[in-house]
């Protein structure tokens, strides 16, 4: 029964708000499973048609563990304890037959749970939703958001393996709504259109990016601190205007950047350049901020999602963070086509940036942020 307690999501607002006190988390609590323990024996994945959408293949590029551990995966997860659950329900065009589904990313299978709704589309729509525990259990009260983030990664690892595999128009629906499921993905099979898109910003603007390649989904990882080196100008606006495209609405973006000009930079009104947005050295206070992770005052720029005011309901939170992960997973995509080691960072304790830049407390707090740097010779050298 505790463990039910530890599941059931408590007072959003204040949980954000105990989130970005200095209140630091308790001792480890035990994480329980890495993934559900999904009823049933698991179902094998038959061999796609020529004109089936590939469950098997949009899973293995999106959720899919790569290693014993379950620690490594396409899609990047606070302190790699991957709270996020997947539930499928597939309909006509795909190469899994028609039904509900559990996806296991550790053993990469799914369980059969039972029949498809009548009203089903055709193609796959993947139901998100968390296990709390899992994070609760190292991050404790600073979990709530964390989670949040955690499910836009994983809307964005599923959005772009359905680019990768030829589908033009993901479906992904990060409005905030629910508590559960917090995010879904509808991938029509190749060739076809989607449903009908709702009229309300639910859906999330497709970046200006080319199809991205199987590959490069699967060799995308956080790089390990530090992350020293400036990005290019050019590749440092290129990484924002993706992520202010994927993270439009309630969501403003800008960079932290160091010498020879330090302050915060944003792309300007024309989309073709940067405009200074402040002047002076933001990185050793982001450094503090984020939980006191000092590497980030030597990393060579932030990327920074600003918003969610402390007066934000329990919707507008769930909204902006469920966007602020997606678009900053986009954004790391786009950074590692520059040629830039990136790694996102989601824990952030009394991170006000509008008050600290003097306007009024409270309206424009650091949602979630993508540390950039070049790459250093040692990484260079790794094989």
């Amino acid at each position: 029964m505790e463990h039910a307690r530890e599941d059931r999501p408590p007072d959003l607002v204040a949980a954000l708000a105990r989130a970005r006190t200095l209140e630091r988390p308790g001792p480890d609590t035990a994480a329980g499973g890495a993934v559900r323990a999904w009823p049933g024996p698991p179902t094998v994945f038959p061999k796609a048609g020529p004109e089936d959408l590939d469950v098997q293949a949009l899973l293995h590029l999106s959720l899919a563990a790569s290693d014993g551990s379950g620690r490594l995966r396409p899609a990047p997860s606070a302190g790699a304890l991957h709270p996020v659950d997947t539930e499928l329900t597939v309909g006509a065009g795909c190469s899994l037959p028609p039904g509900r589904y559990g996806y296991d990313p550790l053993r990469h299978r799914v369980h059969r749970l039972g029949r498809q709704p009548d009203g089903t589309p055709p193609g796959v729509t993947a139901r998100l939703s968390v296990t709390a525990r899992r994070t609760v259990s190292h991050y404790g009260h600073r979990a709530r958001p964390l989670l949040l983030l955690d499910t836009g990664h994983a809307a964005a690892a599923l959005y772009l393996a359905a680019r990768a595999l030829g589908v033009r128009e993901p479906d992904v629906r990060l409005d905030g709504r629910a508590e559960s499921p917090l995010a879904a993905v509808h991938v029509p099979p190749p060739g076809r259109r989607g449903p009908v898109h709702p009229s309300d910003g639910a859906r999330v603007p497709e970046p200006p990016e080319v199809r991205p390649a199987p590959a490069e989904l699967l060799a995308r990882r956080s790089a390990p601190p530090p992350l020293p080196g400036a990005p290019s100008p050019e590749a440092l606006l290129a990484v924002l205007t993706t992520a202010a495209r994927a993270g439009a609405g309630d969501l403003r973006w800008c960079a932290a950047v160091g010498p020879p000009r330090p302050g915060l930079v944003e792309p300007a009104a024309d989309g073709a350049t940067l405009r200074r947005h402040a002047a002076g050295e933001a990185r050793p206070t982001l450094a503090a901020w984020a939980a006191g992770q000092a590497w980030i005052a030597d990393a060579g720029a932030v990327l920074l999602a600003v918003g969610c005011p402390a007066d934000a309901d329990a919707p507008h939170i769930r909204r902006t963070h469920l966007r602020a992960g997606f678009a900053v997973h986009l954004a790391h995509v786009t950074a590692r086509r520059h040629g830039l080691a990136a790694r996102p960072v989601g824990s952030w304790q009394q991170a006000d940036l509008g008050a600290a830049l003097g306007a009024a407390p409270g309206r424009d707090w650091v949602v979630h942020a993508l540390a950039l740097g070049t790459r250093h010779a040692d990484e260079e050298n790794t094989t």
